[in-house]
């Protein structure tokens, strides 16, 4: 599709292409000094549904959700980690994998809830897509 920004664009920055003949999906990190650490796994083929993806593709792309979890509440820690597939604005498969933290401004409603009080001071971490990179790796394989 030539208009759907996620079959155009990568989405952000690119973190993991799965390593597939065909690959189901692509991990990127999105840029939120909210949420550090806030990333997404994309499915490569254009589908508005899940129920779309072949079984394979749906599994493939759900391992990768779990250890993009796994890798995020590693190099973050954060207090809680959501996870939230919606596609309401992009209507492409991918899924949102969100640190959260109980001083986080929206706490604890959804991200795009409005804002309850001021963001807290986070420190930018320079080698947070590389961290995230290698934690997602180790995820797979495990």
């Amino acid at each position: 599709m030539t208009d759907c920004e996620l079959c155009t664009t990568p989405g952000g920055e690119l973190l993991l292409t799965e390593h597939a003949v065909v690959p189901a999906w692509r991990a990127i990190l999105v840029d939120d000094p909210d949420y550090p650490g806030y990333a997404r796994i994309v499915a490569t083929r254009h589908a508005k549904e899940l129920s779309d993806l072949t079984p394979d593709e749906r599994r493939r792309v759900f391992d990768a959700v779990v250890a993009l979890e796994r890798a995020v509440l590693e190099v973050v820690t954060p207090d809680k980690v959501n996870v939230a597939s919606l596609g309401n604005v992009v209507p492409h498969v991918h899924v949102h994998v969100i640190p959260r933290w109980a001083t986080d401004p929206r706490w604890p409603a959804p991200i795009w809830a409005a804002p309850r009080r001021e963001a807290p001071p986070r420190l930018a971490r320079s080698d947070l897509a590389d961290q995230l990179r290698e934690a997602l790796r180790r995820h797979l394989q495990t």
